[in-house]
């Protein structure tokens, strides 16, 4: 993620738009819809995944959840079962994980400072419990109802209702999510229902869309 050097940096960041929501309420489609609208999604959980590949983070995690890494390879599954089971011990976990994520963040934000961005999107699923509200020009909220939330999730995964329920409480409620939002998206309906929502979104944001081909 290195930069050439001889490029200045822009003198106008680009401004930042905060996506989130709930577990279960289709961010990441609404992300893909972003993103095919010629807008740059920097994805906080694909940064995730990555630095915890990293050695130094794979210790670190080790040290703190031992048993969760075999063979220098994280066992998502195991980390999630004993961090999750836990709020002192999710919080650990955060610590190690979320400093490098925004680091990496922030070095993706500079590329696209010099590549002159009027706008990126930030796809932050903790975005509120970390805070990083303060930080965003406007924050784009997807919600959806809870038991349609739990089906999916459920679905595409091997967590039970009562997983599911545990994790979505250790999140900001989702009234409150929706208090704090720029704009709320509603996700109850097919892919088709959001594309206009998208749409009237970016709009009433002003945020200027460049289709891709």
């Amino acid at each position: 993620m290195s930069l050439p050097p001889s490029e200045p940096a822009s003198s106008t960041p680009p401004r930042r738009l905060g996506l989130t929501g709930s577990i279960g309420a289709g961010k990441s489609t609404v992300a893909a819809l972003l993103r095919a609208r010629g807008l740059t999604v920097l994805d906080a959980d694909e940064q995730a995944h990555l630095v915890t590949r990293e050695p130094e983070t794979l210790a670190a995690i080790e040290r703190a959840f031992p048993g969760t890494v075999q063979g220098g390879v994280l066992d998502r599954a195991a980390l999630g079962a004993v961090a999750f089971a836990d709020p002192a011990r999710l919080v650990g976990l955060n610590s190690i994980v979320h400093p490098r994520v925004r680091a990496r963040m922030t070095a993706l934000e500079l590329e696209a400072s010099l590549r002159g961005e009027r706008w990126l999107v930030q796809d932050v699923p903790l975005l509120f419990e970390g805070g990083l509200e303060v930080g965003m020009d406007a924050v784009l909220v997807v919600d959806a109802p809870l038991e349609l939330r739990i089906a999916r999730v459920m679905a595409r995964s091997d967590l039970t209702r009562e997983e599911v329920l545990a994790r979505d409480a250790r999140q900001t409620p989702a009234a409150e999510k929706r208090r704090k939002a720029s704009y709320v998206i509603e996700n109850s309906g097919e892919r088709a229902d959001l594309e206009p929502q998208v749409d009237a979104a970016l709009r009433h944001l002003g945020i200027p869309v460049q289709p891709q081909q």
